[in-house]
């Protein structure tokens, strides 16, 4: 999260923060998804939209039990297929954890938050993180010496920061 030119990095004990999305950027996000799922001959169901909604609050990368507490009308075989569905059309992204879990998130054009991921290791939770403007400036360096050597052509970059959570680490 930012704050003018100062950065707040979240620990992994206070992504669970409810967040508020106002309504015509809700509106417009939904707008969006349902023209992304049109291009694949889909439909915005009602369940994909729950799905959207979900992930449009949440402040890190949900599992599918996660998805289904906050969504309790949302059948889990739905749950599944839509979300096949949704990362087809670019609208989720599917972030890997530590443990098998996979764990989800709306696409960072979507959400208009360009982040990180924490991993832990030991409880298996993966929470977002901003970079300051410096990180960032370091990891398109390092991201454009690294695709130049590879004749490779990113279009973008993730970092994911593997080891242990504050929780965690309490209790070694």
């Amino acid at each position: 999260m930012t704050t003018g030119r100062h950065y707040a990095h979240r620990t992994m004990t206070d992504v669970d923060a409810p967040r508020e999305v106002d309504a015509p950027r809700e509106d417009g996000l939904h707008r969006i998804v349902a023209l992304r799922l049109a291009t694949l001959d889909q439909r915005y169901t009602r369940s994909r939209r729950l799905l959207v909604g979900v992930l449009a609050l949440a402040d890190r990368p949900l599992t599918v039990p996660e998805i289904l507490t906050a969504s309790p009308g949302l059948p889990q075989s739905s749950a599944y297929r839509s979300l096949t569905v949704l990362i087809d059309a670019g609208v989720v992204h599917r972030v890997a954890g530590h443990d098998d879990q996979g764990r989800f998130e709306l696409a960072e054009e979507l959400s208009g938050r360009h982040h990180h991921h924490l991993v832990c290791e030991g409880c298996g939770r993966v929470a977002d993180i901003a970079a300051s403007p410096r990180v960032e400036r370091a990891l398109a360096e390092v991201t454009r010496v690294a695709a130049q050597e590879a004749g490779f052509q990113a279009r973008q970059h993730r970092l994911d920061l593997i080891g242990q959570c504050a929780e965690c680490v309490s209790h070694s």
